[in-house]
């Protein structure tokens, strides 16, 4: 199960007796990095509680329209969670939704939902054998494939009755395999591989203490995981971060230094199709590192420091077809600066942004950059999370490629 990091499901449960099944789905694909939201029918509350999903989901599992009756209450906008959502999926599929969908007979909040949803749909129907290829059932699947919803397919066994034959909703698994096809058919970064660098590193002066900075790690991180939503593959070479993230395309290289990043970086340079230098490594690391932790016996403690070669330049330096995008993080002449950099290091890309800009820089959810590309074309941008930064950021790659 992949490709689902980062995704958007909407899960209709409605009231069948396969409802129990869609504990174990949950699970699946919140463990396949998804972000689930689940709207019940009321009749589906007979066979799986909101509770279970909800705390499955770590999303609260809604039914109605209305949270709370009278003044005050909150509304669960259904055209907001159809704008929301990546992709909409209804298990099982009794014949009484398939009938209301293929019909737009509005009666509950999945309902309204469905007909929102500007997404694509999938439906899992879910029935007994009679039900199932009885004519009217056929026509409501004939009628909801030709509104583009897609049809996972019902399987054989024995169902509820007793009887033998197709109307088993597909497995979990199955359905996720579904789910993830239809996520990440013709995605524009398909069969790229990109390098992306993230965090500070840490430069050691003694067992227990280095010198590093302020860097989260959280714009590589955001960048990685946008690479990898377009199809991807994405090697995350990254210094000490709290960051986290969950996708099957990307793999996580973990250093401490400056020296670890180098050798991490060049070991794969030669396989990629894209370097996003994001990291914050530092200039310089001290020249002896102590083996035992140093006692503070003096008024004055020297550190003589050795300069850290610069892991962007040397990639450029020996770079063939890949696409490099560095970053700038300038406090005065920014653009200048920006500019000699792409020369001096062969940059196709370079990400400007200036600690003089509010919002912008170290530990902040925001970021406010500018694009410059070789040919020295600028494009600043509007103050943004650091996650729609990550979207521009890959659009600009994406482009490349078109």
């Amino acid at each position: 199960m992949s490709g689902l990091g980062g995704k958007k499901i909407i899960l209709g449960v409605t009231g069948g007796i396969a409802a129990y099944k869609t504990a174990h789905l949950v699970r699946l694909l919140i463990k396949a990095g998804a972000e689930v939201q689940v709207i019940m029918t009321p009749a589906s509350h007979q066979f799986v509680t909101p509770y279970t999903l909800s705390t499955l989901s770590k999303k609260p599992a809604y039914t109605n329209f209305f949270n709370d009756a009278g003044e005050g209450g909150t509304w669960n906008n259904h055209v907001d969670l159809a704008l929301w959502a990546d992709i909409m999926v209804v298990v099982p599929a009794t014949a009484n939704t398939l009938a209301k969908m293929a019909n737009g007979y509005c009666d509950n909040l999945l309902m309204a939902v469905y007909l929102s949803a500007k997404c694509p749909v999938m439906v899992a129907p879910a029935m007994d054998l009679d039900m199932y290829i009885h004519p009217t059932t056929n026509r409501n699947l004939e009628l909801l494939e030709s509104f583009g919803n897609i049809i996972i397919p019902a399987e054989d066994g024995e169902l509820a009755s007793g009887l033998i034959g197709k109307g088993r909703m597909a497995e979990p698994e199955t359905i996720v395999k579904s789910v993830s096809d239809v996520l990440n058919t013709d995605l524009p970064l398909s069969g790229k591989k990109l390098l992306i660098t993230a965090g500070p590193t840490y430069e050691p002066i003694d067992p227990v203490r280095f010198i590093g900075n302020h860097s989260s790690g959280k714009m590589g991180y955001d960048i990685a995981l946008e690479a990898a939503k377009k199809g991807a593959k994405v090697i995350l070479v990254s210094g000490p971060s709290n960051q986290k993230i969950s996708h099957e395309n990307v793999e996580v290289v973990k250093v401490m230094s400056a020296l670890e990043m180098y050798d991490a970086c060049h070991k794969v340079f030669s396989e990629v199709d894209v370097v996003v230098a994001a990291a914050a490594i530092a200039d310089y690391r001290p020249k002896e590192v102590a083996t035992e932790k140093i006692k503070k016996d003096s008024e004055e403690f020297i550190i003589t420091m050795d300069k850290n070669p610069d892991i962007l330049a040397s990639l450029g330096a020996i770079k063939n077809e890949q696409f490099l995008v560095g970053f700038a993080l300038e406090t005065q002449n920014e653009i200048e600066h920006a500019k000699a950099k792409i020369k001096k290091k062969n940059l196709d890309l370079i990400v400007l942004n200036s600690l003089k800009d509010e919002g912008a820089g170290f530990g902040k959810p925001t970021n406010k950059v500018t694009f410059i590309d070789k040919d020295f074309n600028i494009e600043p941008k509007e103050l943004k999370l650091k996650e729609e930064v990550a979207q521009d950021i890959i659009n600009k790659i994406v482009k490349h490629y078109e």
